[in-house]
């Protein structure tokens, strides 16, 4: 099979070693060592013990300094976690996305928070805002959209800051809030109502509104964005978008086991 352009060889097999220490582990193993791991896989030494502190830099496996030997880390875990999560997502928020796109004519999209970007995992379309979205997997940075400003808003502003710090926040178009102090302000406001709205701060002429989605612990853990044409926000029209997508994002909470106290 040839190999995909721009894509070198040793890069796929070191990916390929990668997964298979990964899959090395389980629950009759839980702790493994790098010669150990070498003389399993058939693979040297070195090139084990590299893979191996590249997994533990991001978090994927940990070393235990007693021992010398490797565990299965952390992220893993939350990963786990995410994936269990999205499926569950994507099917309490099929009827209520519907029902939304049904009663405004507005694109549905469904989001979840990663780093400082979000990723759309599950969406309605509308002919109106087409051209402003990418197809279903495609990320855009928080600060900009009505999904991530909501999605931040329910975060630790000390979290918040870790997150955005990376890198300055990108202006998208003239209206981005790029000011982290004035974007906090607005983040405070977001929690307060319990939803966000941007208006052509990631592409002009389209506004969003979002509200958060929280799981039977209470946790937030996605949003659910409207979008449509932003010369058709007029106040009480922007007022009813903002109660119908927290509705949807209340029965989607709902069909997660949240209960509101």
């Amino acid at each position: 099979m040839a190999n995909t352009a721009g894509t070198r060889p040793g890069a796929v097999s070191s990916v390929r070693n990668a997964a298979r220490i990964l899959r090395s582990f389980s629950a009759a193993e839980p702790d493994l060592g790098v010669s150990e791991l070498a003389r399993r896989l058939g693979l040297a030494k070195s090139g084990v013990s590299r893979l191996l502190s590249t997994l533990a830099s991001e978090g994927l496996v940990e070393r235990d300094p007693a021992t010398r030997r490797y565990r299965l880390g952390i992220k893993l875990f939350e990963l786990g976690t995410l994936v269990a999560v999205s499926g569950e997502l994507h099917r309490a928020a099929t009827v209520p996305m519907d029902h939304l796109h049904f009663r405004t004519s507005g694109t549905v999209q469904l989001a979840v928070l990663d780093g400082a970007e979000v990723v759309y995992i599950e969406r309605r379309e509308s002919q109106a805002t087409l051209v402003a979205f990418g197809t279903v997997g495609h990320r855009n940075v928080a600060h900009a959209t009505s999904t991530g400003k909501v999605l931040l808003a329910f975060l630790p502003p000390e979290e918040v800051r870790a997150r955005l710090a990376a890198r300055p926040l990108a202006a998208l178009t003239p209206y981005t809030v790029t000011d982290l102090g004035a974007l906090l302000e607005e983040l405070a406001e977001a929690r307060r109502r319990g939803y966000a709205e941007q208006t052509g701060e990631s592409r002009i002429g389209v506004g969003s509104i979002a509200a958060p989605i929280r799981d039977a612990s209470g946790e937030v853990v996605a949003a659910i964005s409207l979008a449509v044409p932003a010369a058709t926000l007029t106040e009480p029209v922007r007022r009813r978008h903002a109660a119908a997508t927290m509705d949807a994002a209340a029965q989607i909470s709902d069909r997660l086991g949240y209960r509101a106290r």
